[in-house]
């Protein structure tokens, strides 16, 4: 079956001539008579009476041109039905960060989106385990340390920076802090992936260990913040997600100076020739939104 006889047939009824045809599509009247007569001929009946001065469908002709021109119309729906689509985001938009700070990291650019394109919905998966984008039909996903798949197309959000937190009630009941090594004398949070027994502190070029003398491991950094918040010690907590605690005065840093390890930060997805509006929108806000709170 060729689709363009049957375009070309439907178009000649619809113009009323073969020339107004031609004129319409922008191809000789010759190449028009010849789809239409190699039509025929494949149907196996006449379509079209032609006389010098109109045109007649005849009954299989006016048959075929109802069922035609009913499909090519919805050929032509579905096209602009997908157009509608590459131009605006809508569907499902799933996403997988890391449970320790996804939840810190999408709840404000979820709003955003939302927003920004009231047909899109999200399903979040936040999880420590590694996702496969492609097996597990995940749009795009959040992620820290070093890539492990190449085939992946990445975008570097920043550094995530880690750095000592306490509140304030805590921090006037307890002995002073001066050098990292004053830390043996306090209660610490600990943040298992972070170290079970010391942490790792870096000023300029100098490193130090520091051995851990708090009797409480979470792997929640929520929970983590919480505690430290409630006074029940010194964490060592992403700089991000303590900004507001900072602010209000829930937080204060401690020993400045002296940071933890810097995570890179990367949205990473799968490599696709066309890039669906879902997708392209979610990268633009997401690059926007975040990639100035681990620019520094």
């Amino acid at each position: 079956m060729d689709f363009n006889e049957a375009a070309v047939f439907v178009k000649v009824v619809q113009a009323g001539s073969f020339s107004a045809a031609a004129r319409q599509l922008g191809i000789p009247t010759s190449t028009i008579s010849t789809r239409v007569a190699r039509l025929e001929q494949r149907l196996g009946v006449t379509l079209l009476q032609r006389t010098t001065r109109r045109l007649n469908l005849t009954e299989a002709g006016a048959l075929y041109f109802e069922h035609a021109s009913t499909g090519l119309g919805y050929l032509l729906e579905a096209e602009a039905a997908l157009d509608e689509a590459r131009q605006q985001p809508q569907g499902v938009l799933k996403i997988t960060a890391p449970a320790d700070i996804g939840d810190a990291l999408l709840a404000h650019l979820t709003a955003q989106i939302q927003q920004a394109y009231p047909a899109l919905s999200m399903e979040l998966m936040l999880t420590e385990r590694y996702v496969d984008l492609v097996a597990e039909g995940v749009d795009a996903a959040i992620r820290t340390g070093e890539l492990r798949d190449s085939s992946l197309i990445a975008k570097s959000l920043g550094r995530i920076q880690w750095a000592l937190f306490a509140s304030p009630q805590y921090l006037a009941s307890a002995a002073s802090i001066a050098t990292p090594a004053d830390l043996s004398q306090h209660q610490c949070v600990q943040f298992t992936p972070m170290g079970r027994q010391h942490w790792e502190l870096q000023r300029a070029s100098t490193i130090l260990r520091v051995p851990l003398a708090g009797r409480t491991l979470v792997n929640s950094i929520g929970v983590v913040k919480s505690m430290a918040e409630n006074g029940q010690g010194i964490a060592l907590l992403p700089t991000f997600i303590c900004q507001a605690a900072v602010s209000t005065g829930g937080l204060q840093p401690v020993l400045p100076d002296w940071r933890g390890q810097a995570d890179v930060l990367h949205l990473v997805y799968p490599k696709q020739r066309f890039m669906p509006p879902k997708l392209c929108g979610f990268i633009d806000l997401a690059v926007a939104s975040l990639k100035p709170l681990f620019s520094g």
